[in-house]
């Protein structure tokens, strides 16, 4: 055989694979893979620090494409010694793939001006390099294997990379290794392909023990960032939390970080503040007691979201209340603050109470597929609530903001009984107005009646919530005697809203638009840049 790696076949090439080509098809299969794992990964990242996570995997997998495109069109200008080229340019993906995510974890604690523009070069960067890689594989493949079959197989291996991996991120990977070590455990698989690539082709390389030399550095480089991926981990997040981080884990759905300082533990979740100990109980009372304590004597209650189970621990707090049905959608929330010992503290051990039934499920589809109770004449009372406590998190997304729009609040008044009451945490009315009032009215558009109100929580500033319901919202007489920050006296303030947070005209929020979402965005954004 010709030692001339550009040589082209013979019309009579034959169609079957040698072992050589064996080993360069798996190649394939993991450069496939490798290459969206990066992809996915820089997109999971890019939803956790900016938000809205269909723009930031749009953009990044636009970004990615264009980059493959790139890459394929300069693999034109690679010519001769293309083992060489493949294993030089798998090293590179290695260590650029493989350091992504610890990069841009860093990147977000220690300079978050640089964070996306770094997000899109190393996109771009790896996008690139794979682009050159496959094409480099087919032809050297084209030695031995006719054009056809060529085609066929390297596609083959190069979709059935991407669907392991697809399959893999979300629902192994990423829970049990977490980002940082994921893109590590990759880059290890990357340099593994080039240090295959150089006993392949062994007898066609120049410089053979500078290659394997450069690959061993890579792998031992990845080695020891991978053994060191809780201390880059703590290192990051130690700088962006401020205070000491006491448990932190990437669920399938979202990064939990707990941090405790002077001020008490604090929860965040995809870097967002949800809570803070020291003040969590003027939001949680705020968003619990005005509709609990006005409907005088609620037996069956509902809370969507509210994983932490500081909402459930002040339902628990009137006797009345049989049974407390908690709709989460992370099951990794539920067990932290059912199981720990002092995160259930918090919750007053509330997520433990025979009382409570912990569903684990999005809430979208728990209303949607819960049984009509009206078309059973009212007889279903099963499916009927007297409360419904809503507690989702900020519309920071379209995956968030399906939970604020018209189809769900229609679905979450089926589920309520002619006399209950919902109660919705609402945002800022303060930094967020517009967005406020258009919750609001898109309760409205489904026939509810509304009681907007407001609390001061120092934490977060500001903060505001609806109570929805059929009949007119009634000011309770009296409320739990242990509270510590409303009274039957000082209720009243909460539902007057000065001048700066008053009503606004508003847009109903659909599911076909999510027009929440982008004026959130916009609100909170201003606050942001300044």
């Amino acid at each position: 055989m010709s030692s001339n790696p550009t040589s082209l076949p013979s019309a009579s090439a034959p169609s079957g694979a040698r072992p050589i080509d064996v080993a360069l098809l798996a190649s394939v299969f993991v450069v496939a893979a490798c290459g969206l794992l990066y992809e996915l990964a820089a997109g999971a990242l890019a939803s956790y620090v900016l938000g809205d996570s269909v723009l930031q995997f749009s953009t990044i997998i636009g970004t990615y494409l264009f980059a493959m495109g790139v890459g394929s069109w300069l693999s034109r200008y690679f010519e001769r010694q293309l083992p060489a080229h493949f294993l030089r340019i798998e090293l590179m993906v290695a260590l650029i793939g493989g350091a992504l995510p610890a990069t841009l974890f860093l990147a977000n604690a220690y300079a978050p001006g640089a964070f996306r523009l770094l997000l899109y070069g190393m996109v771009f960067m790896v996008g690139t390099l794979v682009g050159l890689e496959i094409p480099l594989v087919m032809r050297i493949l084209r030695r031995n294997v006719a054009l056809k079959d060529l085609v066929s197989q390297v596609l083959t291996f190069d979709y059935l990379g991407a669907l392991a991996v697809s399959m893999a991120f979300p629902l192994l990977l990423v829970p049990h290794l977490g980002l940082i070590r994921t893109g590590l455990l990759f880059g290890l698989m990357n340099a593994a392909v080039a240090l295959w690539a150089v006993w392949l082709f062994r007898d066609e390389l120049r410089r053979l023990r500078a290659h394997a030399f450069a690959c061993v550095a890579v792998i031992g480089l990845l080695f020891a960032g991978l053994l060191g991926a809780d201390h880059i981990t703590s290192f990051a997040e130690d700088k962006f939390y401020q205070d000491r981080i006491v448990f932190s884990t990437a669920s399938s759905y979202q990064r939990i970080v707990v941090t405790n300082g002077k001020l008490g533990h604090r929860l965040y979740l995809n870097g967002n503040l949800q809570f803070a100990e020291r003040d969590e109980y003027r939001y949680h009372e705020a968003l619990v007691h005005p509709a609990m304590a006005a409907h005088g004597a609620p037996r069956r209650v509902a809370v969507l979201g509210g994983g932490d189970g500081m909402a459930v621990r002040e339902i628990l707090k009137y006797p009345s209340v049989e049974s407390v049905t908690l709709v989460e959608l992370d099951p990794a929330m539920t067990r932290l603050f059912s199981d720990n010992p002092t995160l259930a503290r918090l919750n007053g051990e509330a997520l433990r109470s025979p009382k409570v039934h912990v569903v684990n499920t999005d809430a979208f589809q728990w209303l949607q597929h819960g049984k009509d109770a009206k078309a059973d004449g009212g007889d279903a009372v099963d499916d009927l609530f007297d409360v419904i406590v809503v507690d989702f998190p900020d519309p920071t997304n379209f995956s968030i903001g399906k939970l604020y729009t018209n189809s769900f609040y229609a679905l979450l008044d089926k589920r309520l009984a002619a006399s209950g009451y919902a109660v919705v945490q609402t945002t800022s009315p303060l930094v967020a107005r517009q967005s406020f009032w258009t919750v609001v009215q898109t309760i409205e558009s489904v026939g509810l009646q509304t009681a907007p109100y407001h609390a001061h929580v120092p934490s977060f500033g500001e903060w505001g919530f609806v109570v929805a319901s059929r009949r007119p919202w009634r000011m309770p007489e009296a409320l739990p005697a242990d509270l510590r920050f409303l009274s039957a006296g000082t209720l009243p303030l909460l539902f007057d809203f000065p001048l700066d947070m008053a009503r606004l005209p508003a847009e109903v929020n659909r599911l076909s638009n999510q027009a929440l979402v982008h004026t959130y965005e916009r609100e909170w954004g201003k606050v942001v840049a300044h």
